[in-house]
C-alpha cells in the first residue's frame, strides 16, 4: 500500500487560521503572494505522501468569504508561449484554466494583471480574449531601476504609475501560472497604493517549499532544489533570521538576496520595521506541522529527486536545458546517496526492452519497454510490437492484472486493432500501424461494449492514478497525453522511440 506521511486536515486548519492572523496584524488587509502551483500541486503531492494536490484550492474555499484573487501573467511568457510541463499547456491557457477552476468553486477572481507589458502582440491578443469574456485586465509596465532604485520605485513614477486595483476583502491572494510572473511586484504596488489611501495594508508570502523549519538538507528541501535546478535556485540558512532570533531557518537564495530591497521598500511605504526582520518572517508556511511520518516523507522526496534527474536528461536531449542542470541534480542525488536504479520501475522497463530485442518483437527496428508499479507494490511490464506502443501494452497488462484477467486473454480483438491500423495508414496517411496510448484507450472503450473482459478491465484505469511508471524512451505525444490523463508519475530514459527526431 502507498505510504502516507501528511495530514491534510490538520494542515488546512492551521494554515487558514495563520493567514487570517497575519491579516489581522495590519488593517485587516493582506496581499498574499502565492508561490508554486495554486491548483494541482503534484510536486507537493509526490514529496509529501498524503498531501492533496488541490489543498491550496481547498484552503481558499475555507477563506472564501475573506479572500479574492489577482492572477499575474508576465507578458514575455505569453509572447514566448511558455508551457506548464505537467499539463502541457501554455501559460495564457493556464490562466484561463485557473479562472475556470476558481469560478466553479465560487472563489472570486478580481482581475488578471499582465506584468512588464510593453505592447507584445501575443499579450495584446490575450488581453482582448479576457476582456471580451468579461475578465478585467490591468497592465503593469516595467519600472525603470527595479529593484535597486527604491526611491524611484516607491514614488508616483514607480508603483504610483501602476493602476490601482480596487479590492474588497481582507486577504488578496496574488498568484500566477509560474515563477517570475510579477507576483511580488504586484503585491508591493498594491500595498503602496493602499497606504496612499490611508489603509495600512501588509504583505506576506505563502510558498510550500522550501520548508523553513525542516533541516537545510532534508530530502524535501533538496527536492525543491532539484525541481528548480533549471533556474538555479538553491536553499540556504536565512542569515537575517539567525541574526534576529538566533534560530536556524531555511529559505532560498532569491528571497534572501532580495530581502534587503523588500525591507527597504516596505520601510519606505509603511514608515516602520515592526513586522519583518527576515525573509522567513514574511512567510506563512505551516506545512511542517502537518508531517506525520518523516521517514515516509524522506523516502518520497528522494524518489522525486530521481524523477527530476530523468526529466532533465530528456529535456537536455531535446535542447531545453543545459548540461549544468543535469549535473546539478546528479550532485543532489549523490548527496542523498541514491541513483537512477533506486527507482523500482527502471530495471523492469529496461528488462522488458531487452526481452523484446531478444525475441525480435519490436517495431521498425526499435525495442522499447515500460514498467508500472501498482499501488500494492506489484510491477507490471509491457513492450512495443507491431500492434502496440510499449506504454499501451503496459497499461493493458496493468489493468488485466488488477482485474485478475489471465495474460492469455486479449482485451482488444485483432479485428479492432486491424481496423484502427487500417484507418491510420490508409485513410489518415499515417506512417505507423502501432497504437499509441490515446488510441489504445479509445479502442478499449469501443471494445468494452461487446467484450465483458474489456469492460471489467476498463474500470481499473482509475487505479493507475499516482502509480510510478518508467519508459525506456521518451513518449510520443499520444502516449504522453494518455499517461498524463491517467495521472501516473512518469519517467523515461533520454532516447527517442524511433529512428527519427520527431516522434508521432
Amino acid at each position: 500500500m502507498r505510504e502516507h506521511g501528511f495530514n491534510n486536515e490538520l494542515y488546512l486548519e492551521q494554515q487558514s487560521r495563520y493567514i487570517l492572523e497575519r491579516a489581522n496584524l495590519f488593517d485587516n488587509k493582506l496581499y498574499l503572494e502565492f508561490g508554486g502551483k495554486l491548483v494541482h500541486d503534484f510536486h507537493a503531492a509526490r514529496v509529501l505522501p498524503g498531501f492533496d494536490p488541490t489543498a491550496k484550492v481547498r484552503l481558499l474555499e475555507r477563506l472564501r468569504d475573506n479572500a479574492e484573487i489577482l492572477i499575474c501573467a508576465y507578458a514575455d511568457d505569453i509572447e514566448r508561449r511558455k508551457t506548464r510541463a505537467d499539463f502541457g499547456i501554455t501559460y495564457d491557457l493556464d490562466v484561463l484554466r485557473l479562472i475556470d477552476d476558481m469560478t466553479r468553486r465560487d472563489i472570486l477572481v478580481r482581475s488578471v494583471v499582465v506584468t512588464r507589458y510593453h505592447g507584445q502582440s501575443a499579450a495584446d491578443a490575450f488581453i482582448r480574449r479576457l476582456e471580451r469574456n468579461g475578465i478585467p485586465v490591468i497592465t503593469h509596465r516595467a519600472i525603470e531601476g527595479y529593484p535597486a532604485d527604491v526611491e524611484r520605485i516607491v514614488s508616483p513614477a514607480g508603483y504610483g504609475a501602476n493602476p490601482y486595483i480596487q479590492t474588497e476583502r481582507p486577504v488578496v491572494v496574488v498568484t500566477g501560472p509560474g515563477p517570475c510572473s510579477g507576483k511580488m511586484a504586484t503585491c508591493l504596488s498594491q500595498v503602496y497604493h493602499e497606504h496612499q489611501r490611508g489603509v495600512r495594508a501588509g504583505y506576506a508570502k505563502y510558498e510550500t517549499f522550501p520548508i523553513w523549519n525542516l533541516p537545510l538538507r532534508h530530502p524535501v528541501n533538496v527536492a525543491y532544489e532539484a525541481a528548480t535546478a533549471d533556474i538555479g535556485d538553491f536553499n540556504q540558512v536565512d542569515p537575517f533570521h539567525l541574526e534576529a532570533y538566533q534560530q536556524t531557518a531555511v529559505n532560498y537564495n532569491r528571497d534572501i538576496e532580495i530581502f534587503p530591497v523588500v525591507k527597504h521598500i516596505l520601510r519606505r511605504i509603511m514608515g516602520d520595521e515592526r513586522v519583518y526582520k527576515s525573509p522567513t518572517d514574511m512567510g506563512v508556511n505551516r506545512v511542517a506541522f502537518a508531517i506525520t511520518d518523516d521517514a515516509a516523507v524522506r523516502r518520497a522526496a528522494t524518489q522525486e529527486v530521481i524523477r527530476r534527474h530523468f526529466r532533465y536528461q530528456c529535456e537536455y536531449r531535446m535542447g531545453l536545458v543545459e548540461a549544468s542542470t543535469v549535473d546539478r541534480v546528479k550532485v543532489l542525488m549523490a548527496e542523498l546517496g541514491c541513483t537512477d536504479m533506486d527507482r523500482p520501475v527502471v530495471q523492469p522497463a529496461r528488462q522488458a526492452a531487452d526481452d523484446a530485442r531478444q525475441r525480435g518483437h519490436g517495431h521498425d527496428g526499435m525495442f522499447c519497454g515500460a514498467a508500472i508499479e501498482l499501488q500494492d507494490g506489484r510491477v507490471v511490464t509491457g513492450k512495443n510490437s507491431i500492434l502496440l506502443h510499449a506504454a499501451s501494452a503496459c497499461v493493458l497488462n496493468a489493468i488485466k492484472t488488477l482485474a485478475g484477467i489471465p495474460d492469455s486473454i486479449h482485451l482488444l480483438s485483432a479485428l479492432v486493432l486491424q481496423s484502427v491500423g487500417a484507418m491510420k495508414t490508409d485513410i489518415l496517411s499515417g506512417g505507423q500501424v502501432s497504437l499509441n496510448l490515446d488510441e489504445t484507450l479509445i479502442a478499449l472503450s469501443v471494445s468494452a461494449a461487446a467484450n465483458p473482459m474489456a469492460q471489467a478491465a476498463l474500470q481499473y484505469l482509475k487505479e493507475l492514478h499516482g502509480c510510478e511508471m518508467h519508459l525506456t524512451h521518451m513518449p510520443t505525444p499520444g502516449d504522453e497525453s494518455g499517461l498524463r490523463r491517467l495521472g501516473v508519475n512518469l519517467t523515461c530514459d533520454p532516447h527517442f522511440s524511433g529512428k527519427f527526431l520527431h516522434a508521432v
